[in-house]
């Protein structure tokens, strides 16, 4: 197995360059800037921005299979407070690409890497691989932290700094319409619905 070799500043990865022989492997650090992702209207930062991807490639007679790992944190708003936030992502994924593929045929998610590009799929783009695979490993939901009570409905205070104005007895206008309907079928029967 071969170690530390860099990939080009520009986020591809030379495969020939690694002279892989069926049954070898090889590893790779490549640099890659990832990009701010935007949810919710919100952007999230990487950081850093600039990491270094670690993958790593291994050759069989029927193929290469290859392996990317890196880790990075995303800062930005708390999804129900908006205060400031940070969640680490670990990605660690694989793809493979058989061998012998006609480069002309279809595209086939079991045999084919969507990452490898022509001349003779060889010039793997870890930048985009990276990208797509912090996406994937973003989580469902951001918080500032794990018990964050978010923003009143009614007047916006944050509600992690202690309870709002608003008592808990107001009612939100937009449930009236449904209050006057149960008034008017508990004042008109007894027997309910």
């Amino acid at each position: 197995m071969t170690t530390g070799r860099r990939g080009e500043p520009d986020g591809l990865l030379d495969l020939r360059r690694l002279d892989l022989t069926p049954g070898a492997g090889a590893e790779a650090d490549v640099p890659v800037t990832l990009p701010v992702v935007t949810m919710g209207g919100q952007p999230y930062t990487p950081e850093p921005a600039g990491v270094i991807v670690r993958v790593d490639v291994g050759s069989s007679g029927s193929g290469l299979g290859l392996r990317l790992r890196f880790g990075a944190a995303l800062t930005g708003p708390c999804q129900t407070c908006l205060a400031p936030s940070r969640v680490v992502i670990a990605v660690d994924t694989r793809e493979y690409q058989a061998l012998g593929r006609n480069a002309q045929a279809a595209g086939d998610d079991d045999f084919d890497c969507e990452y490898l590009h022509e001349p003779a799929r060889m010039d793997l783009d870890v930048a985009a691989w990276a990208r797509d695979a912090m996406v994937e490993a973003i989580p469902m939901s951001i918080f500032c932290r794990p018990d964050c009570r978010g923003l009143c409905a009614r007047c916006g205070a944050d509600l992690n700094t202690g309870p709002c104005a608003c008592g808990d007895d107001a009612t939100d206008p937009r449930w009236a319409a449904l209050e006057a309907l149960r008034e008017r079928l508990t004042g008109e029967s007894d027997d309910p619905l």
